[in-house]
């Protein structure tokens, strides 16, 4: 089989920030721009994923999120207190509504007119401000275990909120790596394998990337602040997939399902036994379902 999995690592200027991005596979290809969640960084999109999609006959882009990774980390900033953040006393740092315009910066700079946008956790809180505040950027929208904004749905169980608020600092590699299995312990997907050791190899070469607690709390003031979005959901046209987990405790599929009403012609695809992570054994159907929605969005597009 050729090998259309070709890597390129770089960094762009976008919407006055920098993001560090890696794309997979032959450029001229149709475009699928990937967006991690709250505190993760790219390589959290799976490698063999990626690949994947490129086989499938993808250009596909990852990148890390402002104040993720090798992206720019807005340290002038001051981060909100986690109390401010549960009871919104304050305007966040910055909204989700950025964090959409620099996705647009990044297809500029990448000169990308029109691509598939996949997004996963507060990743689907991006994609969908992309599609309704730059609508002539998406061909086609799949939004993976997200929500709506709404206060009444996709809520969390108390025990993983509270562990998404816990603010203990955890010092050390080695504390970091158990705080991270620990966490996916907590939020992964009980009805399938737990993959420690790749838990520890994403988490490790995070940390050698850059990790920075004030940056989570900016991003989790983004998120907890968004608006609700489901009227406006209803604007959009593009083809749409949702896919999310039926046991996830972090958001609960009653917000995936949420957005798949309000979203006209949408597909909802739920899993059983899946939480809120990527286990491998759904990579090849994640792949399939990613893949398939870009060929109608082509299709679409051809017409």
């Amino acid at each position: 089989m050729e090998d259309v999995a070709a890597r390129t690592l770089g960094r762009v200027a976008a919407n006055g920030i920098e993001l560090a991005y890696e794309t997979f596979g032959e450029a001229g290809a149709p475009p699928v721009v990937l967006i991690m969640g709250l505190g993760m960084q790219m390589i959290a999109w799976p490698d063999e994923l990626c690949e994947g999609l490129a086989r499938r006959g993808l250009f596909v882009v990852r990148f890390d999120n402002r104040d993720a990774g090798e992206s720019t980390h807005l340290r002038n900033l001051p981060p909100p207190r986690l109390a401010d953040v549960v009871v919104r006393r304050r305007l966040p740092p910055y909204s989700i509504s950025d964090m959409a315009a620099d996705v647009a910066g990044l297809l500029d700079a990448l000169g990308l007119g029109e691509v598939h946008l996949v997004g996963a956790s507060m990743g689907g809180f991006i994609a969908q401000a992309v599609a309704l505040e730059h609508p002539a950027r998406v061909r086609s929208l799949t939004l993976m275990m997200t929500s709506t904004g709404s206060r009444r749905v996709g809520q969390a169980r108390p025990k993983v909120y509270a562990r998404l608020l816990r603010s203990r600092p955890v010092i050390g590699r080695p504390a970091a790596i158990a705080a991270a299995v620990e966490t996916f312990r907590l939020i992964g997907s009980r009805g399938f394998a737990f993959d420690e050791e790749y838990v520890r190899d994403v988490t490790g070469r995070s940390l050698d990337r850059g990790v920075d607690p004030a940056g989570y709390r900016r991003q989790l003031a983004a998120s907890v602040s968004q608006p609700n979005r489901t009227a406006d959901l209803r604007r959009i046209t593009v083809p749409t997939l949702v896919m999310h987990g039926l046991h996830d405790p972090l958001v609960a599929p009653s917000g995936g399902l949420a957005v798949a009403r309000a979203i006209p012609r949408s597909r909802f695809v739920g899993f059983s036994g899946m939480g809120h992570d990527l286990p491998r054994a759904l990579w090849p159907e994640f792949v399939n379902q990613i893949a398939a929605l870009a060929d109608l969005g082509e299709q679409r597009r051809r017409q």
